[in-house]
This record gives structure tokens, sequence and C-alpha cells, in this order.
């Protein structure tokens, strides 16, 4: 075969992509369960932070994460039908809530909702954090829903009461960098802890408003709106009100306040 045919072009060309695709899929099989250790890691440093038990600004090596998570924190599954703890059963992997939402067999379709959360998974993750003494502390909650350009994925953390604000995080977005961006502003996380995510009916009310809101003693379910990304905010708003809601955690907790769950 001569090397300047068309033939031969097409032929090495092939041979090529055939050669990579074989590297590619074997490096993604032998890194598979790095990358879900990595993945493991990330979701214990966000749980971590957004319960208070690493700062914002400490940077601390895999096995210090690791001792911290497992010494106060424990993961567990609750049933979103019937707002109870279970039991996850055999699952290969890490349980990812975000994927069994997206499975039909494994969630519950909602209507039409402002956060633009289409379902969600029959089976949820609660991390419960343990205080020194080894009591349940706080509870956080995975949520997600739509801001402006994105889905942000990210944590709230409960009081063991079931109502109060101990932080809120999120842990992907893709916000305008300096406007919607701003929900991982220090600073207004900082307003977060100490509101109420229940009215005095038991009813999600979470408001993001624009300009400022008062104190959490004075003003407890509103939160100041970020500048210049109202539709971000308001997506914080609706998605923390959606996860409140009678399909989202709503059930747990009104067990939880009951102390039933």
């Amino acid at each position: 075969m001569q090397r300047n045919s068309t033939l031969y072009t097409i032929s090495f060309a092939a041979v090529v992509c055939v050669i990579c695709s074989i590297v590619v899929s074997g490096a993604a099989v032998l890194l598979k369960s790095r990358q879900d250790r990595n993945v493991l890691l990330d979701r214990q440093k966000k749980v971590l932070a957004v319960s208070g038990l690493l700062e914002a600004d400490e940077s601390i090596p895999p096995q210090e994460v690791q001792r911290r998570f497992e010494e106060r924190i424990t993961t567990k599954y609750v049933d979103l039908r019937e707002g109870t703890f279970t039991e996850l059963g055999d699952t290969p992997g890490i349980y990812d809530p975000v994927k069994a939402a997206n499975d039909p067999a494994s969630s519950t379709a909602l209507e039409p909702n402002p956060a633009q959360v289409r379902a969600v998974p029959h089976v949820a993750l609660v991390y419960e954090v343990r205080d020194e003494a080894g009591a349940a502390d706080q509870y956080v909650l995975q949520v997600w829903g739509n801001g402006l350009w994105s889905t942000m994925y990210g944590y709230l953390a409960l009081d063991k009461d079931g109502e109060t604000v101990r932080g809120l995080t999120f842990y992907e977005h893709g916000e305008t960098p300096g406007l919607g961006g701003e929900v991982d502003n220090p600073a207004w996380k900082a307003l977060w802890p100490g509101r109420k995510v229940f009215d005095e009916n038991g009813e999600p009310a979470i408001e993001v408003v624009k300009g400022e809101a008062g104190s959490p003693e004075e003003d407890p379910h509103r939160v100041d709106g970020l500048s210049g990304a109202t539709i971000t905010s308001k997506g914080v708003e609706h998605l923390i009100n959606l996860w409140m809601g009678g399909q989202g955690y709503g059930p747990f907790l009104a067990k939880l306040r009951e102390g039933a769950a």
C-alpha cells in the first residue's frame, strides 16, 4: 500500500483512533477506583465544612478528612416517601441520589415547580453529625435546583431540631462569577446559620429577599439576596423550599421534630 494513497491515510487514521480508544478506555477502567475515592473525599470535605467541622480556609490531608468524618459523622439513608431511615441494600459503588433521581425506577416524578427539579429519588443521603459526647447534633441534607445558568448542587445543615439552619454550601454550579457565583462567598453563607426553614404551621418558609434582611432572631425566615443576581437568589430560595416540602425531606424532618424519625 502506497503511503501517499487515500486508502493508506484512512487506514492509518483508523488504526490510531482504535489505539487511542483502547488507551482511553483502559485508563478509565484502571482509574475508576481512584476516581471513586476522590468523589468520596470531596463529599466528606463538603459535609465537614457545612457542619462546621472544617474551617473555610483550613487545608488538611485526606487522612485527616477521613478521620474527622468517621469520628463525628454517620452516613444514613432516608426513604423520602415514608420519611424514615432505611437501609440501602446492595448498591455497587458510591450511592448517588442525583443519579437515582434520573432513573424512573428509583425516583418520583414531580409536577412543574419553581426549582425546576423534575424528580426526587426514593432514597436520599443524610449525614448525621454527632457532638463530642456522641449524641446527634445536626443533619446534613443534599439539595439541588436551578439557578440562572445551571443546576446548583449543595448541602444544607440543620440543627437536631429539624428546622434551624446550621450551614449552607454549594459543591457544584455554573453561575456567573461575581454575580450568581457569590453563593460561594463566605460572607453570604455566614448569613444562613440561625434561620428557620419552617413557619409556625410547619410549612417551608425561606425567602431570599432583595436588599437586607434582619438578624435570624428578628427575621428568621428571610436572607439577604445576592446583589445583581436575583434569579440565582430566588433559585436558592426555591430549591430549599422544595426539598423542605412534602415531596422532599419534609416528612422526615417532621418526624425528627416529633422525635419519631
